[in-house]
């Protein structure tokens, strides 16, 4: 299927396809061909070469004799996107922990300068399927890490997050109410967690909560998902998981 541009795409054709290229050759679980990538894209041979000559001369890609692979930059990449976030190097390593207590995909997400992104989790970058994967997150009001972080927040940013981004329903069991959903505040605060039983997709339930704010402007969130059809007998477990998490969230330190 040809690449099309992503939500909100502007850009010069050729920067939304390089940008193409390096979300085809991450999300694979091998190197991928030039041939492939030209099938993937629907663009020729020859584009795939242009496309990729000056990401393999910045260290974004590297071609190996199976074909493309993330380069060397990839990690600087990585760590300054830690760094701008305020976190350490441990917050993958609390996930997959998270991950074994629970049996659950865990996630970081994170509110800052009035948008919401996931920012790392446990699920597998080849698993398209999965509704939950790192980048902005467009369904907060839906999902349990959305709604804890946006609880956190002070009710005009949250008001002006819900103004800006809307409150789409995306299942029949979405919030798309403001007084419903300031209720909905209300109770994550009161219970210390936020729940979300199919709102954002019928076939997952998500629990999170959010963490301490540290005066930085950036609110963070633990979140753990899993299908709806067992999350009820296992909802006291991992609050209890997702709580023992908490005070074990990796930080930079401070200056």
């Amino acid at each position: 299927m040809p690449a099309t541009p992503g939500p909100g795409h502007s850009g010069p054709q050729s920067v939304d396809r390089a940008l193409a290229v390096l979300d085809a050759v991450a999300d694979a679980d091998r190197p991928v061909g030039a041939k492939t990538l030209a099938r993937d894209l629907g663009c020729a041979l020859s584009t795939v070469y242009h496309l990729t000559g000056p990401l393999l001369a910045r260290g974004y890609l590297v071609r190996t004799a199976e074909g493309y692979a993330p380069g060397p930059r990839v990690p600087a990449l990585h760590r300054s996107h830690q760094r701008h976030h305020g976190l350490g190097a441990g917050t993958g390593d609390l996930l997959g922990r998270l991950r074994r207590a629970t049996g659950a995909e865990a996630y970081h997400t994170a509110y800052r300068d009035g948008l919401i992104t996931v920012v790392d989790t446990t699920a597998p970058v080849t698993d398209t399927g999965h509704p939950f994967t790192p980048g902005p997150e467009r369904r907060a009001h839906a999902t349990a890490h959305g709604k804890a972080l946006l609880a956190a927040l002070p009710r005009p940013l949250r008001r002006r997050y819900l103004a800006e981004h809307g409150m789409a329903r995306l299942t029949e069991r979405t919030i798309t109410g403001a007084e419903r959903f300031e209720a909905e505040m209300d109770r994550v605060r009161g219970q210390g967690f936020a729940v979300s039983v199919g709102e954002a997709d019928l076939a997952y339930t998500c629990l999170g909560v959010a963490l301490p704010e540290r005066g930085d402007g950036i609110v963070h969130a633990l979140s753990v998902s899993l299908p709806t059809a067992e999350s009820g007998r296992r909802r006291g477990e991992i609050r209890a998981a997702l709580a023992r998490a908490v005070p074990a969230f990796p930080a930079l330190p401070e200056n």
